[in-house]
């Protein structure tokens, strides 16, 4: 059945390594066919949330959407998983569209990187101390010193994860706004982050960098023994995220609040 159109729409499944994804992978795909990713007009992901973020950056210079089901332990990003009615459900989601953030880090060695997340760019403590940090927004130093185990930079739609987790703020995924927020803080004890605008470009710099390494992360894809890490939101890149009526991201962050 490859190559099948599925009422307007051709659909390109994709599956995590787990069994139960491999086995929904092979049940979708004799229900409903599955082509190569070019011709795609529909990407399905089928996981969870780490599979999800995964997908979306392996195939952002597709252009288009993605709708995940869950086959995973964790869903937020992602649709109820079913094996009925799945034209039906794409035709009526709703779409969508976040833009990443930017990192660039440079590391004791002179090396440089640049990644993408979409949930939050994250520095930790790599060692035995904590980390000391110095925190510039827009070429302003507005923390001379933050001696904690980390601290991250979140998007709205990745508020709900490692960042409520630190404690900061869930933020409406049409708020224009950053979550900056620092991880188990001991100098300033009571500094509990800032929301700042989606312009905003945050630097962090390490400070003694040999006796505290840090390390920084950018949804999982990780750089070690930074000396300083550049975060902004990269407005000109969209994910495009199918969710079924009810229950899209607005809704999602919202609920999250009463559990």
């Amino acid at each position: 059945m490859t190559g099948t159109m599925t009422g307007t729409r051709k659909i390109a499944f994709l599956a995590s390594e787990t069994e139960i994804a491999r086995e929904a992978l092979a049940d979708l795909t004799h229900e409903y066919g599955n082509v190569p990713l070019g011709e795609a007009d529909v990407l399905v992901a089928l996981g969870g949330d780490g599979f999800m973020l995964q997908t979306l950056h392996a195939t952002m210079d597709l252009d288009v959407p993605v709708y995940g089901m869950n086959c995973g332990t964790i869903g937020f990003l992602m649709n109820e998983f079913s094996l009925e009615n799945l034209p039906e459900r794409l035709a009526l989601a709703q779409e969508e569209r976040i833009n990443p953030l930017a990192m660039v880090a440079e590391c004791v060695d002179g090396t440089r990187h640049v990644a993408l997340a979409i949930n939050e760019v994250s520095l930790l403590r790599a060692g035995p101390q904590a980390a000391k940090l110095r925190i510039s927004v827009n070429d302003k130093v507005r923390l001379d010193e933050l001696v904690c185990d980390g601290a991250l930079v979140a998007t709205p739609a990745g508020s709900t994860a490692y960042n409520y987790s630190a404690h900061g703020p869930i933020l409406p995924i049409d708020s224009e706004v950053l979550a900056l927020t620092a991880i188990a803080p001991f100098r300033p004890r009571r500094w509990r982050g800032a929301l700042l605008p989606k312009s905003a470009q945050v630097r962090f710099e390490v400070l003694e960098a040999g006796k505290r390494p840090v390390m920084a992360d950018a949804d999982s894809r990780s750089v070690r023994d930074v000396l300083w890490v550049e975060v902004s939101s990269k407005s000109e890149i969209e994910h495009r995220i199918l969710f079924d009526p009810g229950h899209g991201l607005e809704e999602r962050l919202t609920r999250e609040q009463f559990v």
